[in-house]
């Protein structure tokens, strides 16, 4: 795997939010208290979530070190900071004392993410869950892009209470416009998307319009009832994700995750590289790690993590616009869920479907 990521810079934050939908992968887990979950890090929300289920052990893992800095940083606000100082630290709402909080907390944090973050004031200051890559390609969007589709009037009426009829209406009527279809394929084209939202290299493998296959994503959720709650949607449109919160951030989670963060811990490295370190797990949170991989790559892969998992392991990950299923791949594995014909139950609607595969 090593050689597929070399090319790929892993100095900065790619992503400061998780966008799988936690409650999707928390619905199709059954975790039990006895659990060793392997969890790809990212911006750390979903391997937060899972500790909500008390597992045994969450070990949040990653190759981009920064990207396990800001794993940290969520651990220790949520650690020592209430809930509404939480929400406040990480941007979720309006602060003028963010650096000032940050002072108060770094002690806390491990040597190397202590001495990321104390070079980092501009980007507490501005709120950190705001500034990620891919964060930054979607606030361009809804400030550059968006104003010359829509007006504020018309996105707010596309997040009002409808029933799916008015949905459908509401989107073929007054959303669906040819400067949407136009701007948006533009915005989202492959290029575009892989210079300033994702990376070249993780589009390697795409073969479908890239721009076409997500524009016909968007229009099946927006005109369905489902895309007026959708968190991911509201900050992709609005910059912010007002009082429709992910998983990990909502009050009634926040005092679950605290109590349980001592079981969490993270890894820096490949997964394989974690098995030597942890032994088996029974539990895997894998995002969509297999959409940049080649069949071969694809195929190690599963394999390695067959080898290193426990009797009736399960899988958990998405695919985007490249097909990777293992149990297609492995007589040993047998997939339990595809969401590709129920779609509207993720909230990552730009997905083409989520996978729960188990070990036999």
């Amino acid at each position: 795997m090593t050689k597929q990521l070399e090319n790929i810079k892993h100095d900065y934050i790619r992503y400061a939010n998780c966008w799988e939908d936690a409650d999707l992968l928390l619905d199709s887990l059954d975790i039990k208290p006895t659990d060793k979950i392997l969890s790809i890090a990212s911006a750390g929300d979903n391997s937060f979530s899972l500790l909500t289920k008390n597992p045994k052990l969450v070990l949040a893992v990653d190759i981009n070190a920064v990207q396990l800095h800001l794993v940290e940083l969520k651990k220790v606000a949520i650690v020592h900071f209430t809930y509404d100082d939480f929400l406040n630290f990480l941007g979720f709402t309006t602060c003028e004392t963010r650096w000032q909080m940050f002072l108060s907390i770094e002690s806390k944090l491990p040597t190397s993410a202590r001495l990321y973050w104390n070079e980092q004031q501009e980007l507490i200051n501005a709120g950190i869950i705001h500034q990620g890559k891919f964060e930054k390609y979607f606030q361009f969007f809804h400030t550059k892009i968006l104003p010359f589709i829509h007006s504020k009037k018309t996105i707010a009426e596309l997040f009002e209470t409808k029933s799916d009829k008015e949905q459908q209406i509401f989107f073929t009527k007054k959303w669906n416009n040819w400067r949407w279809n136009m701007l948006f394929k533009v915005f989202f084209s492959k290029y575009v998307l892989g210079k300033y939202g994702r990376d070249p290299e993780f589009l390697k493998e795409v073969q479908v319009p890239v721009s076409t296959f997500i524009l016909n994503k968007a229009k099946k959720h927006l005109s369905h009832c489902a895309c007026q709650n959708n968190y991911f949607l509201r900050y992709i449109l609005t910059g912010k994700f007002d009082t429709q919160l992910p998983h990990y951030a909502r009050k009634e989670n926040f005092e679950k995750i605290k109590l349980n963060l001592d079981r969490l811990k993270t890894f820096h490295g490949l997964p394989q590289e974690a098995f030597v370190h942890y032994g088996k797990f029974n539990t895997f949170n894998l995002s969509n790690i297999f959409e940049y991989m080649s069949p071969t790559l694809f195929n190690e892969v599963s394999s390695n993590l067959i080898e290193n998992s426990l009797e009736n392991a399960h899988y958990a990950y998405w695919n985007l616009m490249v097909p990777r299923q293992m149990s297609t791949l492995l007589e040993n594995v047998k997939n339990q869920i595809n969401t590709a014909e129920v779609d509207t139950l993720d909230m990552g609607f730009f997905y083409n479907n989520f996978v729960l595969d188990v070990k036999k």
